[in-house]
Parts: C-alpha cells; sequence; structure tokens
C-alpha cells in the first residue's frame, strides 16, 4: 500500500471516502472504510500507479461528432450487424463524423436493449466484442451504462428471487401501502411489482416497465458491480460512457426519488474513478428531465463532461413548425456557456421521441398543444406520463424527424427537405457537441409497418435498413436519402474545419426578430467569427448586414454558399430555411 502522505493515489483514496460518507450517510448497515475504497479501487483496476487527472480539460474539438444509432440499423444477409455497420460507417461517414453512439448491444428481454441480461456480453445476433473493438478502434465509441435497472429474466433477478449471490438484495423494494404519490416518473404502469420470493411476497419498484426493475445502490454491492462493467467496458475500447436514466437512481419514499443528492454524489463518484483511469474517457448523462434540472448533472464540472441538451429538440422544431423562433432565442439566452472541460450533447432526433418534460416553462400549454396536434397530423403517436392522482400528461411524441418537418402548422407542404436540412444546419453551429441520429443521417421516414408489428409508440423510429436497399436509394442523386446525406455530411465538414465551432468557443445570441434566428460564434483564440442566421419562415426573408455590426475590414463570406460580401452588401435577401455561416475567415472551409 502507497504510504506517501500526499501522493496522487492518497488523495484519490481520500476523495473516495469521502464521496462513499456522502452517497451511503443514513443507511443502515452500511459503514464506509478504507477496506470498502480499496475494493472499487481494485475494481477500477487502479494501482500505485494513479496519476492526478487535468482539470477543466476539453477533451474535444470543432472535428467531434457522433452519429446514433442501434447495433442493427443496417442488415446485411449471412452477416453479423455490428460487422455491416462498421462497413456503413467507414463507406459514408468516415473522417465525417469523429464518434458513434451504439444503443445497448448487449442480451436483452425488452425495451429495444435498455433491458439488460448480462452487462458483460455482447448480444450474439448482433456480433462479439471483437466487433465492437474494431468499431472502436477507428471511432470514438460511446455505450450505455443502463445503470438504474436490469432485465427482470437477468441472472440478477433470478437470483434475488432465491436469495442467492450475485442478486441478493440488488432490487429496490417497498412495501405495498407506501405513500409513493410524490415519485415522478415517465411511465404510466404501475410503479410496484409484485414477486414471489423464497423469503416471501415482495414488491419490486420498476421505473419504466416491470421487465425494467430497478436496482438499490444502497446496496454497495451494486455500486462494485457497475465500476466493474464500467472497467470492462473501457478495456473493450470505449471511450464515453453514458449513463442511461441516471436522474431516478436513488429512491427516498416520500421524496419525487428524482435528481436526489445521492444520485449527483454516484455520479460524481464514477467521474473521479473514469478519470484516474483514463483521462480522455467522458461521461455524459441522460436526463430527459426539465431544463435546469438537467444542467445540474455538469455539477462543478466534476459530474458529466456532457449532458444531453433536451430542450433544443421540441424548442426547434417548434421554432420550424411556426416560423417563430422567439422561444428557441428566449432559451439560448437563458443557457449558461458551459465551463472547460464540460459541454453540450445536442441532438435533434434520437431512438426515442421528441422529449415534452424539457419544454415545461419553456412553451406555453398552448404551444405544446399545437405542437402535438401538428405533430400528430404528421404521423406522429403521443406517449405519456402519470401525475399524482392517476392523471396523465404527454411525455413525447415519436415520430421519424423527416416528417415531423414535413409542413408547418398549416399542413405539409413543398419545403420539408430544406427545412429538415435549416434544422441540421442551426444543430450543427451550437455551442457543443452534436449527436446525429443514423434515420437523421439518412432521411428515413415513418415505418408504420414495424410500429404495428411491435405495438411500441418509439417503433416508428427505428427503421431497420437492408444494406442493399439502402445503396441502392443512396445511388440515386434524386432520392431524398441521397439529397439528405449529402447536404448534412457537406454541412458536417465544413463545421469540422472552423475553428469558432469548436464545442467551448463563444457564443452569442442576436437579435434579429421573430422571422431570422441568429447567434455569433467566436473561436477560442479569438481570430474567427461566424454569424448563424437562419431563416426559419416559408417566406423569403431580408437581413441587414448593419444588424450584424460587421468589421468592415475584414473579407467576410458565407461558408456554404462561398459567397463574398464587400462593405456595399448592405442587405440580403434569405430563401425560406436558408442557412448563413458568414465568417471573416472564408477560406477556412
Amino acid at each position: 500500500m502507497d504510504s506517501s502522505v500526499d501522493s496522487p493515489l492518497q488523495r484519490l483514496r481520500e476523495r473516495l471516502l469521502q464521496q462513499l460518507l456522502m452517497i451511503y450517510d443514513g443507511v443502515p448497515a452500511v459503514h464506509p472504510d478504507a477496506a470498502m475504497v480499496e475494493q472499487l479501487l481494485a475494481a477500477m483496476g487502479l494501482g500505485r500507479e494513479v496519476e492526478a487527472p487535468q482539470p477543466h480539460c476539453n477533451h474535444w474539438s470543432e472535428r467531434d461528432a457522433l452519429l446514433i444509432t442501434y447495433g442493427d440499423s443496417v442488415v446485411a444477409p449471412g452477416e453479423k450487424p455490428l460487422h455491416t455497420l462498421k462497413r456503413f460507417l467507414d463507406l459514408h461517414v468516415a473522417g465525417v463524423l469523429s464518434g458513434v453512439h451504439i444503443l445497448p448491444f448487449y442480451p436483452w428481454t425488452s425495451d429495444d436493449g435498455f433491458a439488460v441480461l448480462d452487462y458483460s456480453s455482447v448480444n450474439e445476433a448482433l456480433g462479439s466484442w471483437e466487433d465492437v473493438s474494431a468499431i472502436a478502434a477507428d471511432f470514438d465509441l460511446m455505450a450505455d451504462l443502463v445503470i438504474n435497472h436490469c432485465s427482470s429474466r437477468s441472472p440478477w433477478f433470478e437470483n434475488f428471487l432465491r436469495d442467492e449471490a450475485p442478486g441478493r438484495g440488488y432490487f429496490f423494494t417497498v412495501p405495498p401501502d407506501t405513500d409513493l404519490a410524490a415519485v415522478v416518473r415517465p411511465r404510466t404502469s404501475p410503479l410496484l411489482r409484485e414477486v414471489e420470493t423464497v423469503r416471501g411476497t415482495q414488491h419490486v419498484w420498476c421505473t419504466f416497465s416491470h421487465d425494467q426493475v430497478d436496482l438499490d445502490f444502497r446496496n454497495p454491492e451494486v455500486l462494485l458491480q457497475f465500476v466493474s462493467i464500467l472497467r470492462l467496458y473501457l478495456d473493450r475500447g470505449v471511450r464515453i460512457l453514458r449513463l442511461d436514466a441516471i436522474a431516478f437512481l436513488w429512491k427516498i419514499p416520500g421524496t419525487s426519488c428524482l435528481n436526489l443528492e445521492q444520485t449527483h454524489e454516484v455520479v460524481r463518484l464514477l467521474r473521479t474513478l473514469l478519470e484516474h483511469a483514463r483521462p480522455d474517457a467522458l461521461l455524459i448523462t441522460e436526463t430527459n428531465i426539465p431544463n435546469r434540472e438537467n444542467l445540474s448533472y455538469f455539477g462543478n464540472a466534476n459530474e458529466a463532461h456532457c449532458v444531453y441538451n433536451f430542450s433544443l429538440p421540441p424548442l426547434l422544431i417548434n421554432t420550424l413548425l411556426s416560423g417563430d423562433c422567439t422561444y428557441l432565442r428566449q432559451w439560448l439566452m437563458s443557457m449558461p456557456p458551459a465551463q472547460n472541460g464540460t459541454t453540450y450533447f445536442n441532438f435533434i432526433a434520437s431512438h426515442d421521441g421528441i422529449g415534452l418534460r424539457p419544454a415545461e416553462g419553456l412553451l406555453s400549454d398552448e404551444e405544446l398543444s399545437t405542437l402535438i396536434t401538428t405533430l400528430e397530423g404528421f404521423g406522429g403517436r403521443v406517449s405519456w406520463r402519470a401525475l399524482e392522482g392517476d392523471e396523465r400528461r404527454p411525455y413525447e411524441v415519436n415520430i421519424a424527424l423527416y416528417d415531423a418537418l414535413r409542413g408547418t402548422v398549416r399542413g405539409a407542404d413543398t419545403w420539408g427537405l430544406e427545412r429538415f436540412v435549416c434544422a441540421h444546419a442551426i444543430m450543427f453551429a451550437l455551442e457543443g457537441i452534436p449527436g446525429l441520429y443514423i434515420h437523421s443521417l439518412l432521411g428515413t421516414r415513418n415505418d408504420y409497418q414495424r410500429l404495428e408489428h411491435s405495438g411500441q409508440s418509439r417503433a416508428i423510429n427505428r427503421h431497420q435498413w437492408s444494406l442493399a436497399a439502402l445503396e441502392k436509394e443512396l445511388a440515386d442523386p434524386a432520392s431524398d436519402h441521397a439529397l439528405v446525406l449529402a447536404r448534412l455530411v457537406a454541412l458536417l465538414r465544413l463545421r469540422g474545419a472552423q475553428p469558432a465551432f469548436h464545442p467551448n468557443a463563444t457564443q452569442f445570441t442576436l437579435q434579429l426578430g421573430s422571422a431570422l434566428f441568429g447567434f455569433w460564434r467566436q473561436s477560442i483564440n479569438r481570430r474567427q467569427s461566424i454569424f448563424c442566421i437562419s431563416n426559419i419562415t416559408d417566406q423569403p426573408q431580408p437581413l441587414n448586414l448593419l444588424d450584424i455590426n460587421l468589421i468592415d475590414d475584414h473579407g467576410w463570406g458565407d461558408l456554404i454558399t462561398g459567397e463574398r460580401y464587400s462593405s456595399r452588401d448592405l442587405q440580403l435577401l434569405l430563401q425560406p430555411y436558408q442557412t448563413l455561416w458568414i465568417t471573416n475567415l472564408l477560406d477556412q472551409g
């Protein structure tokens, strides 16, 4: 054991002990001590050669952007889907996207992977750890740590029912008469599931579904298991760990059981271990909750490196459907710049629906109602969440993004492609790292057949492409899929060459009225400026260059079109859904 009083290892031990004391304060029969710290260090594979991580270090740049995909979003006969995915990535996004988030690729029983049977293996139907590591060798790999719950058919839960290890005491139970009225959750199903165990009838906690049984982190063995899993993922090449549904982790009946301080402390502890094991590895928290609560997972640059910008999808989609950027502009003005060592993870679409909770307090009830009605008109399905007193409220709208933007509040029109590209041009330019869902990259439409077959609303946006059918579409330059891919790839290539698009570069919101949405980015070294301005309506809109204070002695121009501007160009006309990236370093692209 390292006897140095002030060595990095000793400081790490002291920090971990303090974090454990915070987490388990008030938990009966749990007394954190030096032995528990040593168990954590062993589980994480940390020994004598520990180096203190550099604080406030940005492990990302303007070149970073991630693809979000299932392991089997693209398939080919006779080939494991992860191998097919690697071929797709190499062919279409290598050099354009720096990383890929492969949604749960473990054995599972429901929720398209988020009811995990075995965290330590790869679903044989998808491939092997070798396939995962092959992708990680060429792309920054994000993997899910499904930490709140696991499958009710997992070995852990079967052992829980038999009162055997590992699994004994792993799951959260409460008496059925417990007052749980204050609990906040995203589903309308009963919270408790009655099960028969060798110790009698028990009622296990199920935040999401009765096949997804919540783990009990009051038991230190559960924490140790997940630290070991985290270490395994690092060893297999994973660089970014996504903490799924982390906000629900700690439960105290009588409270909301959401965002409790113990949950934040668990995130801080995982961050401490992760940054000592691999300094450039990242934690990202998946917290589909109102904006202010979401931002709390940055902590003091000691929790998540990245938080999902969950308010962006509903606000940006609402802007483009209504033709009014007022709500989006107000939100952007209120967003604090992320301090060094942290940044936002921006996205518009994902494997889930368009979340509505993150828009609460940002969009009025009337605006939300119009948004929902419009999306339903474009084929969307609404999912609900439970409130007190058996009430329910819309939780998300399930729809493919390409269909969500096929028109406005007045109905479908012919501007769908331009509106769709505009949404991404805005997202790519914002402070943070962009995440692009594979079905947005490919302009995939609502999958009604998959929806009907599964009976799950989210299936509408989880299409599975045959690689041959996809390549046939992409070979036709006139197909929507080829057009979307070409347009988005071109924007991503431009973005990756601009220092002003560094995730932590300065951002200020512009005041250009309700029809033009704009913001200004400036590189960290202050050499490059980019004015990002989008016409978010279906009518041409004038832009007076005097309104954005271009400095006369710079040669300004639009990165997207290549058009240059002089001091005589006082007014431009933006076509419907056109975006300008006006920079003083036009040749940078």
